[in-house]
């Protein structure tokens, strides 16, 4: 039953994407050079749709919000930005290859997906325990033992259906580059993986210029880059995207107050937009 639904998502997928290019949405990322995995393009419908969504979403923030205004940081951030908020240490997934297939994998993501085949059998006590596991294995950053226990419960290659798996690994997810009009004199800066430090480093700059009051939150529309190991599913995960923030600043005790009022709020206007609560 498992196998037969993934099989169908499957296929709506690969429907999705054609409709997608056919009727310029989006494009695969230079195709004439046979692309690059999970990079894509925005074609003429597509851009005018995403703009659209990016519209509506900076009115319903930043217009109707008084307590709220807008920040367009940069991409490029000094490193130890990324230094103090952990990701240069922990912003890491385990990374794992099947020796026979030579496919690489997310060790957490095969886990997930023999949990879920068990989830679908009705066996929800193997599920919870095998997740369990992997969670305390992943806390302790014992990636030997997390590597036995794919084998000792079989997890196998999607591929080569064997458990012949590699040293489990962590993998970085950020891009990085260099800085510099020359080698010896350059640094090591990251593409940004994500938006919200542009915000948070900015927080006393946005109170003092725009005469700002706890509550109140700053918005930001940008670009953020992910090295995914297995970067799939079309759109859903790139490795260049652009993502829609808000972080909303409370006083200490009513941040449960704050939060079902946004959790609402955001729901109410996904709803809106014609978007399945359940999605």
């Amino acid at each position: 039953m498992a196998k037969s639904g993934q099989k169908q998502e499957s296929g709506l997928l690969k429907d999705i994407i054609a409709h997608a290019k056919e009727y310029g949405f989006v494009y695969p990322s230079s195709e004439i050079y046979d692309g690059l995995q999970a990079v894509y393009d925005y074609g003429p419908y597509g851009v005018e749709l995403k703009n659209n969504l990016k519209r509506l979403w900076w009115e319903s923030m930043t217009r109707l919000n008084g307590n709220i205004v807008g920040l367009d940081a940069a991409i490029f951030m000094h490193p130890t930005t990324w230094k103090a908020s952990g990701h240069v240490d922990s912003f890491n997934d385990p990374m794992v290859d099947n020796k026979d297939s030579k496919k690489r994998y997310r060790a957490d993501v095969l886990i997930e997906e023999k949990a879920a085949g068990y989830e679908n059998e009705g066996n929800q006590e193997k599920a919870n325990s095998l997740l369990a596991t992997m969670g305390s294995l992943l806390e302790k950053e014992d990636f030997t033992a997390l590597r036995e226990f794919l084998i000792e419960e079989n997890i196998t290659c999607p591929v080569s259906g064997t458990t012949n798996w590699t040293e489990i690994r962590q993998f970085n997810l950020m891009f990085s580059t260099q800085v510099g009009s020359v080698s010896e004199d350059s640094s090591t800066i990251y593409l940004r993986p994500e938006t919200a430090q542009g915000i948070f480093v900015n927080f006393l700059n946005v109170q003092k210029t725009a005469r700002m009051k706890v509550p109140f939150g700053i918005a930001q529309i940008g670009k953020a880059f992910r090295n995914e190991i297995v970067a799939r599913q079309f759109i859903f995960r790139m490795r260049e995207f652009e993502q829609m923030e808000m972080q909303f600043f409370v006083r200490p005790g009513t941040e449960l107050e704050w939060y079902k009022h946004w959790a609402d709020t955001r729901m109410s206007w996904h709803k809106a937009l014609g978007i399945p609560e359940e999605n």
